[in-house]
């Protein structure tokens, strides 16, 4: 049932669906502008009012309708824009289970289209929403991917806007699917977070809450809206509380990033989110003549999440726009995943950015000691906030299930109504990830996020991860799809034995490739195997190797089910105890490091065999 329309504030407490939300927007406020994109990140395109964005959204529910399609689920195939939002709004309007995923790109159709093929086998997909450039691209491959033939495609563009006179509600509630996040990215292995509309409007309470969102808030945004960050709070957290949201393509920031600093300045932003790289790129690319006239000084919240976050480069961030406007408290570190929704922590509005130095050696070992900022060995992290509003976070034992003592490591655990119900149609994994209880006290059911992080003084610290997920630049890869990639370079390489992982360099993530080759490599030109495995990376997976190394058989670890123990990888590489045939790295100090651990090696096992011998 809707609210009382003539309350004369916004009840939003009371909604329990993005419909009824929505519905009632349309209703008191049919003239107020909801969506604007921005053409090239800076020209003024199409926008949306309330009652537009309910227009479209019923026009599309009611030809979802039309199909019968109540409970389906519906790839959304979009460019960045206001068509993506309203197909959105309208799954949920035709009690369609939406499903966000990366558009293919022309030019790069046939290597990006195998893992949204994966995506449909696994979510069972029966339709697709998209326009009609993209369809034509589709259609230049879909012989390849004969599940495409099975689906009903809908160019959303093109429904009659008629249609909304005869759409009916569905009657979903708050248990009801919303949407599925597809979070693993990987070819072989999709899983689909279940996100009900309840966790939706939930999570959007907290938000509005947490990150100080006001009846004067405007947000900018290019994050794509098949992230999560980009999806919960770019898009639809405007939706929840009212306020302007001005739209740009991710590529828009890419080619020229000062112009999501510009639309911050002419429009009065007051939110907007991004992660690590982005003000990396932004400080590398401004040019001097640009910040006479830049003023950021409306920028209330700076979101800073979906990647570790570099302390240097939110100082160097200030250094450079401060003459602009920009304040250190502007900064919002936070941290969450698409398994509770969105986010588990984020700084509060206009407090200061907590920053601490501790030992890293103990860090290494689980264990909490702050140093002093200028002493060796030490690690400065930020915080990632308070926990927002009523989240529960317990750290735990990863291994025991129990809780860790206040000044240890452990895996950062979560309860709270914004947790997902699970992972579709994957009952073990749901339980494993979404059901766990601490083993000593009994508490639960808990989240398991499978990141490593403690609390001090009610502020989150990320200390790192224990999934095997690579976060580089923002962007998700899994290591099984870089491996499948390498071992396919030459026949020399031994299948199902790499290890991919990344470390931290100079404040950044860094790929290492690990991989054993076969026992028999006479003639081989491992130098040139290198090379062809550095070009094959960086054009099938857009990553660039920090290192790779060439290993002899037994170096790549597997557990007793046969699964590569990559973390194990990750310290043997880190502490020189690999046998190596060959490397390559960035930096030529680290392979002359491993060359002459391995050389030491090698004379000690000689000593060895020849006191044996004798």
């Amino acid at each position: 049932m809707l609210p009382n329309p003539a309350s004369p504030t916004v009840p939003t407490d009371q909604f329990s669906t993005l419909i009824e939300l929505l519905r009632w927007r349309a209703t008191e406020q049919p003239d107020k502008t909801a969506y604007t994109f921005l053409i090239d990140g800076k020209t003024e395109g199409p926008s949306l009012t309330y009652s537009e964005l309910d227009l479209w959204a019923r026009a599309i529910g009611a030809k979802l309708q039309l199909h019968n399609a109540r409970g389906e689920r519906g790839l959304l195939l979009y460019p960045q824009g206001l068509d993506v939002i309203a197909a959105f709004c309208g799954c949920l309007y035709g009690g369609v289970i939406a499903i966000p995923v990366p558009p293919p790109e022309s030019g790069r159709i046939k290597r990006t289209l195998p893992r949204l093929s994966a995506i449909v086998k696994d979510a069972k997909a029966t339709f697709v929403l998209s326009t009609a450039q993209i369809i034509s691209l589709i259609e230049t491959v879909r012989e390849d991917f004969p599940e495409f033939e099975q689906m009903e495609w809908l160019d959303t563009e093109q429904i009659d806007p008629e249609l909304a006179q005869t759409w009916q509600d569905p009657g979903t509630n708050g248990d009801s699917l919303a949407y599925l996040q597809y979070t693993s990215g990987s070819t072989s292995t999709p899983k689909g977070v279940m996100l009900t509309n309840r966790n939706l409007i939930w999570h959007e309470r907290y938000l509005n809450k947490a990150c100080g969102y006001g009846e004067d808030s405007v947000t900018v945004t290019w994050m794509p809206y098949f992230h999560d960050y980009g999806l919960v709070e770019g898009l639809i957290q405007p939706l929840y509380n009212g306020t302007p949201c001005y739209v740009m393509s991710p590529f828009s920031f890419i080619k020229q990033p000062m112009r999501w600093l510009e639309a911050i300045a002419k429009y009065k932003g007051t939110h907007s989110q991004a992660p690590n790289f982005a003000y990396d790129l932004s400080v590398r690319r401004v040019k001097p003549k640009q910040l006479e006239t830049l003023d950021l000084s409306s920028w209330q919240a700076a979101g800073n999440a979906a990647e570790p976050i570099n302390p240097k480069v939110m100082e160097k961030f200030v250094e450079t726009f401060a003459p602009c406007g920009f304040r250190w408290n502007t900064f919002a570190p936070a941290y969450g995943l698409a398994e509770d929704t969105l986010l588990v922590s984020a700084k509060p509005l206009g407090t200061e950015p907590v920053l601490y130095t501790f030992d890293a050696s103990a860090l290494e070992k689980n264990r909490v000691v702050v140093a002093k900022p200028d002493g060796e060995g030490v690690r400065t992290m930020p915080g990632c906030g308070k926990l927002v509003c009523d989240t529960q976070v317990a750290i735990a034992d990863p291994d025991k299930k129990t809780k860790c003592a206040a000044n240890e490591v452990g895996e950062i655990w979560v309860k709270d109504p914004s947790v997902a119900v699970g992972y579709w149609e994957r009952p073990e994994e749901t339980e494993e990830t979404f059901q766990a209880y601490l083993t000593d006290t009994g508490e639960g059911p808990f989240l398991r996020t499978g990141d490593l992080g403690f609390l001090k003084d009610g502020e989150l610290f990320i200390a790192g991860r224990i999934k095997d997920l690579i976060i580089i630049r923002g962007t998700n890869h899994y290591p099984q799809d870089i491996e499948w990639t390498v071992q396919h370079v030459h026949p020399a390489l031994r299948p199902d034995y790499g290890a991919t992982f990344s470390i931290e360099v100079g404040g950044e993530e860094k790929l290492v490739i690990l991989q054993e080759v076969e026992r028999r490599t006479q003639d081989v030109e491992f130098d040139t195997v290198i090379a062809d495995i550095r070009q094959v990376v960086a054009e099938d997976h857009e990553l660039n190797a920090y290192a790779v190394v060439l290993v002899k058989p037994g170096n790549i670890l597997k557990t007793s089910s046969g699964k590569i123990q990559r973390r194990a990888g990750r310290a043997s590489f880190l502490a020189g105890e690999l046998e190596v045939v060959a490397d390559w790295s960035e930096n030529p100090k680290l392979t002359a490091k491993y060359r002459e651990l391995q050389g030491a090696v090698d004379s000690l096992a000689a000593q060895v065999h020849q006191q044996s011998s004798v």
